[in-house]
C-alpha cells in the first residue's frame, strides 16, 4: 500500500467531485486538516472512513487503498471490511462513553470537594469526603489521560490478555 498514492487519488477524487477539502472534512466528521494529511500521504483515514470514501468516489475499496483508479465492485472482501469497519466504530463509540463517564465521576467529585471546601466544615467526615473527592477527581484525570494517550491501546490490549488467563 502507498501512502503517497492513495492521497494523491484522494485528492483527485474530490477535485472532480468538485469539493474543496472543508467541504470533505465537515461530509466525513473529520477536520480540514485530516483531508489534508490524507492527500499529502502523511496519514490514512480509518477503514471505516476509507469505506465512506469509497462509497463517496464510488470507487473499490481495494483500489482507493492501493492509490489507483478501479470501477466499484461489490465484493466478499469489501463486505468483511464494511463489517470490520461498523464493528471497529461501535468499539470505539463504547471506550468513547466509559471514557465520558470516568471524566464526569471525577468532575462530580471534584465539585463535591470543592463544596464541602467552600462550605468551610470543620468536620472529620467532611475532611474525608473533601480529600476523597480530591484524590477521586485526580485519579480519574489519571486513568482519562492514560486511556486516551497513544498508550491507551496497549493497555487495553494487557488488559484483555490478563482476562484471558484468569478465565
Amino acid at each position: 500500500m502507498d501512502q503517497i498514492k492513495t492521497g494523491q487519488l484522494i485528492r483527485q477524487l474530490r477535485r472532480e467531485k468538485g469539493l474543496t477539502q472543508e467541504q470533505l472534512a465537515e461530509q466525513l466528521g473529520v477536520s480540514r486538516r485530516s483531508v489534508s494529511r490524507w492527500e499529502t500521504g502523511s496519514n490514512l483515514p480509518d477503514l471505516d472512513l476509507l469505506i465512506e470514501l469509497s462509497d463517496l468516489f464510488a470507487v473499490d475499496l481495494r483500489g482507493l487503498l492501493a492509490g489507483e483508479r478501479a470501477a466499484r465492485e461489490d465484493s466478499e472482501g469489501e463486505e468483511t471490511a464494511r463489517r470490520i469497519a461498523a464493528y471497529t466504530g461501535e468499539e470505539k463509540k463504547r471506550l468513547n462513553l466509559r471514557l465520558h463517564r470516568i471524566f464526569l465521576t471525577g468532575a462530580l467529585a471534584a465539585c463535591l470537594s470543592g463544596l464541602l471546601s467552600a462550605a468551610a466544615i470543620n468536620h472529620p467526615v467532611a475532611d474525608f469526603f473533601i480529600g476523597f473527592g480530591q484524590g477521586l477527581s485526580l485519579g480519574t484525570l489519571l486513568v482519562g489521560a492514560l486511556m486516551t494517550s497513544r498508550w491507551g491501546a496497549g493497555i487495553r490490549a494487557a488488559k484483555r490478555r490478563l482476562l484471558k488467563r484468569v478465565k
